[in-house]
Parts: structure tokens; sequence; C-alpha cells
């Protein structure tokens, strides 16, 4: 199957999955472009204290979360899920930070 559904022009399980699938992959993608701008973050930030910015964490998830409201998709949902992300890229950009 090489075309991709709309959720509302699904009609089997298979359809469905397709397209779960093909949007899991655009995510990880977009989650690796993401990546790269905690890259460049570590290369600029001059020092190992400016990698954890707790208001500027608090207002990735505020905004995160608030898309999330506009689209129709759960906040604490989004909320959850930005919090696993965004202190697993804190972490990476330690480590970027520490290897340079």
């Amino acid at each position: 199957m090489t075309d991709i559904l709309a959720p509302e022009d699904c009609t089997t399980m298979i359809e469905v999955r397709a397209g779960v699938d093909a949007l899991d992959e655009q995510i990880v993608t977009l989650l690796g472009r993401r990546m790269r701008y905690m890259d460049a973050a570590a290369r600029i930030k001059t020092t190992r204290g400016a990698v954890r910015d707790e208001a500027r964490k608090a207002q990735v998830i505020d905004n995160a979360a608030a898309v999330a409201a506009r689209v129709g998709v759960p906040p604490a949902l989004v909320r959850a899920l930005y919090e696993q992300l965004v202190e697993g890229s804190i972490a990476y950009e330690f480590d970027k930070f520490d290897a340079r």
C-alpha cells in the first residue's frame, strides 16, 4: 500500500496502521531535526550552567500544550510527552557541551 489515506477515509486497520507508520517516520525525522538544534545550542552556549534553563523548559512545554489544545490533542498528553522530550534534549545537550 503506497497511498496513505486520511484518517476519516480509513476503513481497515491496515490503512490505519499505514497512516500511523507514515506519520511516525515524519515525527522521528522532525525529532532528528530538533536534536540538531540542541547540537547548535551546545555549540553556542558559553557555560555549562546555561544548558539547563527551567524558564525556557516551562515555556516550551506551555507552547506545545497550547498548540495541542488548538488542534484537538489532549494537552495533558502533550505536556507529559514534552516533559520527557525536553529532559532528554537537555541531557543530550549536556553530553554535546561536555564533548566540545
